[in-house]
C-alpha cells in the first residue's frame, strides 16, 4: 500500500437510498478508475479521457451493484446487456471489464489504443470479451440497444410466453449509456420514437449530459429539453443533477435506476448531469478533455485530489481488487443459483422449446430446411421480390427464429409473413397486434431499421431481416457498415434494384449502389437472376453467419430452365455457368434481370457462329471466396473476350473483364419512363450485348 493509499480516501456521497450499499472500498475503486483513464490516454498520447473519468462511478454502479452479468460466463443467457453508445469513452467499459474479472488485465489497459491490443480505441464486438456491440459511430449503440430490447421480448415469446413477468429465465434488461452526440444524431430519434411506441420497458438509457462537445459548450448546437422530447416519444424520464462539487450524485442515480427497473410500461431515459474530466482541477468541464491527453502535471494534480499516489501509474491496490471482485462474485453467485434453478425447471417443463433453444444457440437452420423452399417452374415469369416473399413465408414455417419487416414498404418489398401477428405491445389498437408477433413495422426509418436489426442479431438467438428500396440503402449505410464490421446475421431485402423499376424516375432508380455496397468488406451482395436463384440465395443466406443484401427486381423475369441442384450449388458459390458451348470465344458475365438478356445474346452469337458462355454471378463476394481452380473453370483465363451485363454502374467490373473486355451497364442517372425504353436508351439490350461481345473478341485477337 502506498502512502497515499494509507491516507483518508476521497469519499463519494454516502447518503444512499435503501438498497444501495456504498462504502470506502467503492469510493477507492472509482478513484483508481478515474486515474487509470487519465493514465491510459496519456501513455498512448491520444484518446478521450474526460468522459471515462466522469463516468467511472456510473459504470461502477451498473456493473458492480445493479446489472445481472457473470464474468466467468460472458455469454450467459440470463445476463443483462450493456451498450456503450458513446464508444469513444471505451475506457468506461474496459475498466469495468478489468475490474469485474472478464480477463482484461492491467497490461491490457496500459496497451490501450495500440496495435494488437484487446483495448482498441472504440469497443469492438468479437474482439474484446464482454463487449456486446461495436460502437463509436454516434447514435448506433443506442439504436442497437433498442433492437436488443425488441429481441429480448420476441425471444421470450418464442420460448416462454406464458411465464409471469420476472419469473422467466429469459427476463433481463438492456442498459445503455449515451451522450449528447448520440442524441443529436437523427438515428436515435428514429429508434427512440419506435422504442416508445413498442413500450420496451426493459430498456434504460443513461444520458450523460456533460454539456461539452469537441467544439465547446453544446449550447452552440444543442439546447432542447431532451427529457421533454423523450416524454413525447413515450418514455419514462428522470433528471439527476450533479452534486455541488461537480461529482456524480450516485445515490440519486441509483434511485432513478431503481425506478427504471420497476417501470413496466415504458423505456426509461435518465438525464444525468456530469462534469467532464471530474475532478481534474484545470481540465474539468473543458472541450480539450474530451479528446486529448490531460498532461502529466494535470494528472498528478488530479491524483492528489483523489488521494492517490501521484507518482504511481496504472495503479490499483491488489487487496482492494480482490475485495471488489469477491463482492461481485457473491452477488453473481446468488443470481446464478436462482437463475440456474429457474432454467432447469423450464427445461424440464418445455422439452420442445429447449430443443429449439439448443438449435438457436448453435446458429443452425433446421435439418432439411431446403425441403421447405417453394418450387418455381421453368418457363414462368416472376419478379424476384415476389419470389423472395414466397421464400420468406416458406422458411418462416420451419424457422420460428426468422422475423422481420420493412421500412413502411412491406407491400412493395414482399416482406410480410402471412398470417403472423405484428410485433406490437399489448393494447396497441392495430389489427393482429401481439407483443410476441414476428412482423416488424419500422415505419419510414431506414437507418434505425438497420441498427435495430443489428441489435436483434447481436442479442443472439434470432435471424432478422428488413426491407426497403435499394436506392434507400444510402439512408442506412452507417448501420450496414457496422453489420459488416461485426458480422451480424442480418438479411437486407433491397428491392426495386435498377432502372427496371420504371416510371418512378431517377430519384428511385439505383445506379451506383451495387458497387458502393460491394466496396464494403465482408458484406455479401446477392442479385439473383430469377425465382429459383432467389430461393437458392435465401437458402445460402440462412446457412451462413454474416450480413447479406438481397438485391431484387420489381419487374418480372423469366425462370431459368436448369436443375435445382445446379442452381443451388451455383448460387452458393457466387457464380456458375448457365449456358455453355463447345468452343468458348467470349464470356458473358451477368447478374439479376440481365442474365436472361445475356442468354438471348448468346443465342444470337451462336447463330452467327460465335461460341458464348453465359455465367450468372449473383454474388461476387461468394465467387471470390472460391478456390482458384473453380474460379478458373468458370472464367477460363485463356478466354480474354468478356462482357459484363448489369443494369448499374460499371466501375467495378474491370477486375473480371481485363483489358479486352467490355462493360454493358449505366453510368448516368435514369429517367421517368417505362423499363423497355430505359433499357434501350441506356444501351442494355440484346443487340448491345452482341456488339460488345464482337468488339471484345476483335480486341482480344488484335492483341495477339
Amino acid at each position: 500500500m502506498t502512502k497515499a493509499d494509507a491516507a483518508a480516501p476521497h469519499r463519494e456521497p454516502s447518503d444512499s437510498p435503501r438498497g444501495l450499499t456504498w462504502d470506502a472500498d467503492d469510493d477507492r475503486a472509482v478513484a483508481y478508475l478515474r486515474a487509470i483513464a487519465a493514465d491510459a490516454v496519456q501513455r498512448v498520447g491520444n484518446g478521450h479521457p474526460g468522459t471515462a473519468m466522469s463516468l467511472a462511478p456510473v459504470g461502477y454502479l451498473l456493473f458492480q451493484k445493479i446489472m445481472a452479468h457473470d464474468p466467468h460466463d460472458p455469454s450467459w443467457l440470463g445476463r443483462d446487456r450493456f451498450v456503450l453508445s458513446g464508444g469513444h469513452t471505451s475506457l468506461t467499459l474496459y475498466s469495468q471489464l478489468f475490474l469485474s474479472g472478464y480477463g482484461l488485465t492491467m497490461a491490457d489497459l496500459e496497451s490501450f489504443r495500440t496495435a494488437g491490443s484487446r483495448t482498441p480505441g472504440h469497443p469492438e464486438h468479437g474482439h474484446t470479451v464482454g463487449v456486446e456491440a461495436t460502437t463509436g459511430p454516434l447514435g448506433q449503440g443506442l439504436s442497437m440497444a433498442v433492437g436488443m430490447a425488441m429481441a429480448a421480448r420476441y425471444e421470450r415469446g418464442l420460448l416462454d410466453p406464458d411465464a409471469a413477468h420476472g419469473t422467466s429465465p429469459f427476463d433481463h434488461r438492456i442498459w445503455a449509456i449515451a451522450g449528447d452526440g448520440d442524441l443529436e444524431e437523427g438515428i436515435t430519434s428514429e429508434a427512440s420514437s419506435l422504442a416508445g411506441l413498442q413500450k420496451l420497458s426493459d430498456l434504460c438509457v443513461i444520458y450523460d449530459d456533460n454539456h461539452i462537445s469537441i467544439e465547446g459548450d453544446t449550447a452552440i448546437a444543442f439546447d432542447e429539453d431532451v427529457c421533454e422530447r423523450y416524454r413525447a416519444y413515450g418514455w419514462a424520464t428522470h433528471r439527476v443533477d450533479q452534486r455541488p462539487d461537480g461529482s456524480v450524485d450516485v445515490p440519486a442515480l441509483h434511485a432513478a435506476l431503481t425506478q427504471a427497473i420497476a417501470e413496466r410500461e415504458r423505456p426509461t431515459l435518465i438525464q444525468l448531469r456530469t462534469t467532464i474530466a471530474w475532478p481534474a482541477p484545470h481540465a474539468r468541464n473543458t472541450a480539450k478533455s474530451h479528446g486529448s491527453a490531460l498532461g502529466e502535471d494535470e494528472i498528478r494534480a488530479t491524483k492528489e485530489l483523489l488521494r492517490l499516489d501521484p507518482d504511481a501509474h496504472f495503479a490499483f491496490d491488489p487487496d482492494l481488487l480482490t475485495r471488489v471482485r469477491d463482492r461481485l462474485r457473491n452477488r453473481v453467485d446468488g443470481r446464478r443459483r436462482e437463475w440456474d434453478a429457474r432454467f432447469a425447471a423450464w427445461t424440464d417443463q418445455h422439452a420442445d422449446s429447449a430443443a429449439l433453444l439448443d438449435r438457436l444457440l448453435a446458429h443452425e437452420p433446421p435439418a432439411g430446411v431446403e425441403n421447405a423452399l417453394p418450387r418455381f417452374e421453368a418457363g414462368t415469369s416472376m419478379a424476384t421480390r415476389k419470389a423472395s416473399g414466397e421464400v420468406i413465408n416458406a422458411l418462416a414455417a420451419v424457422m420460428p427464429e426468422l422475423w422481420g419487416g420493412s421500412a413502411d414498404l412491406a407491400e412493395s418489398n414482399n416482406t410480410t409473413i402471412e398470417g403472423a401477428a405484428s410485433f406490437l405491445p399489448a393494447g396497441n389498437p392495430a389489427p393482429h397486434a401481439s407483443p410476441y408477433g414476428r412482423v416488424l413495422h419500422f415505419g419510414v426509418r431506414e437507418h434505425a431499421m438497420g441498427a435495430i436489426l443489428n441489435g436483434i442479431a447481436l442479442h443472439g438467438l434470432t435471424r432478422p431481416f428488413g426491407g426497403t428500396f435499394l436506392v434507400f440503402s444510402d439512408y442506412m449505410r452507417g448501420a450496414v457498415r457496422l453489420s459488416a464490421l461485426m458480422q451480424t446475421a442480418v438479411t437486407y431485402v433491397w428491392t426495386h434494384d435498377s432502372i427496371g423499376l420504371g416510371e418512378d424516375g431517377p430519384t428511385h432508380q439505383p445506379i451506383e449502389h451495387l458497387w458502393a455496397l460491394r466496396a464494403m468488406p465482408h458484406l455479401s451482395i446477392v442479385r439473383p437472376a430469377d425465382a429459383r436463384e432467389t430461393a437458392a440465395a435465401w437458402l445460402a443466406t440462412v446457412r451462413q453467419h454474416g450480413p447479406v443484401g438481397l438485391i431484387l427486381t420489381r419487374q418480372n423475369v423469366p425462370t431459368l430452365d436448369l436443375g435445382d441442384e445446379t442452381i443451388s450449388v451455383g448460387v452458393s458459390r457466387g457464380g456458375y455457368i448457365v449456358r455453355d458451348t463447345d468452343t468458348v470465344q467470349v464470356l458473358l458475365l451477368a447478374t439479376g434481370s440481365e442474365v436472361h438478356l445475356a442468354l438471348s445474346a448468346a443465342e444470337q452469337l451462336e447463330d452467327a457462329g460465335v461460341g458464348a458462355r453465359v455465367i450468372s454471378m449473383p454474388c461476387l463476394e461468394w465467387f471470390d471466396a472460391q478456390e482458384p481452380a473453380y474460379r478458373d473453370s468458370v472464367l477460363p483465363p485463356s478466354v480474354r473476350a468478356r462482357v459484363s451485363i448489369e443494369a448499374g454502374a460499371t466501375l467495378g467490373w474491370w477486375q473480371y473483364l481485363g483489358s479486352d473486355g467490355r462493360a454493358v451497364g449505366i453510368d448516368h442517372f435514369g429517367a421517368s419512363a417505362d423499363p423497355a425504353t430505359l433499357f434501350r436508351d441506356a444501351g442494355i439490350t440484346v443487340e448491345d450485348i452482341v456488339r460488345a461481345a464482337l468488339a471484345s473478341i476483335n480486341d482480344s485477337r488484335r492483341d495477339h
